[in-house]
């Protein structure tokens, strides 16, 4: 009767074997040909997996990585992981571009902060955006606004604020046309070229005319590079990556019907 016991079972326990292994397997595989983000995501995951992904800490485990990234970057609580992620693919995507252009760094600053991305055009007298004096672009000044229409409007979760700035002592070219009407056309200009190249509508939130009230950190405010159009991206209250714009805040929809009346 010994002889005849059964032992069919064993091949069940080498065959979960063999499915673990090959599930083990193809879980590499996939692993390695994700790209560098998603890797260093899911290795913070393993090394603290009680960590959130938003707030420095969950309890009284600290998130090191994103205090790491406070220090460095400023206070983004008001961001999420993706949206700072986003702002700095765009601001990298905008460097490449800005590098085909020999003088592309020098007349546009890229500036990654806590409440967004800004973008200073420098309209400087060698490499001109504006035609003097006036709201008119330069075929140079043109190419670098609808470059970064094409960038900006990739990202509809961004709204756009644009502000017109003059350098000081510059001589008014009629008695009712000084440094803020200058501004603000020039402002409202680069609104229209935007709009022209692939910017929502609904994205413009604000444009205005400073005049020379904002000059440039540790410059002198009769230097020519404080005339300059400022390009302020923020992230939309309430809004998450993937969004259409049309999922906005309520002042944003009205700003944008309001920019469609103006154009």
């Amino acid at each position: 009767m010994s002889r005849n016991k059964h032992h069919g079972g064993s091949w069940k326990v080498a065959y979960a074997d063999f499915v673990t292994a090959m599930m083990a397997l193809f879980l590499v595989l996939w692993l390695t040909a994700q790209d560098t983000r998603i890797k260093e995501a899911i290795e913070r995951a393993f090394r603290n997996p009680f960590s959130s992904a938003t707030k420095e800490s969950v309890g009284i485990i600290p998130n090191k990585d994103v205090q790491a990234l406070q220090q460095q970057k400023g206070n983004f609580d008001s961001m999420s992981v993706l949206q700072l992620e986003l702002l700095r693919r765009l601001t990298e995507d905008l460097a490449k571009l800005l590098q085909k252009d020999p003088d592309g760094q020098s007349n546009v600053k890229l500036d990654l902060t806590s409440d967004g991305l800004c973008i200073n055009v420098f309209d400087r007298a060698h490499k001109a955006i504006f035609e003097p004096d006036t709201a008119r672009f330069t075929p140079y000044g043109a190419w670098v606004f609808s470059t970064l229409a094409w960038e900006i409007g990739r990202y509809p979760t961004f709204t756009v604020e644009l502000a017109g700035h003059t350098e000081r002592g510059r001589a008014a070219t009629r008695e009712d046309y000084g440094g803020w009407e200058l501004s603000a056309d020039r402002a409202n200009a680069a609104r229209r070229k935007l709009l022209q190249h692939g910017v929502a509508a609904a994205q413009i939130y604000k444009v205005s005319g400073v005049g020379d009230t904002q000059p440039m950190e540790n410059t002198r405010p009769e230097d020519e590079v404080n005339r300059r159009v400022s390009v302020q991206l923020r992230v939309q209250e309430g809004s998450r990556v993937g969004d259409s714009v049309t999922n906005q805040p309520k002042s944003v929809a009205q700003a944008a019907r309001t920019n469609g009346a103006t154009q």
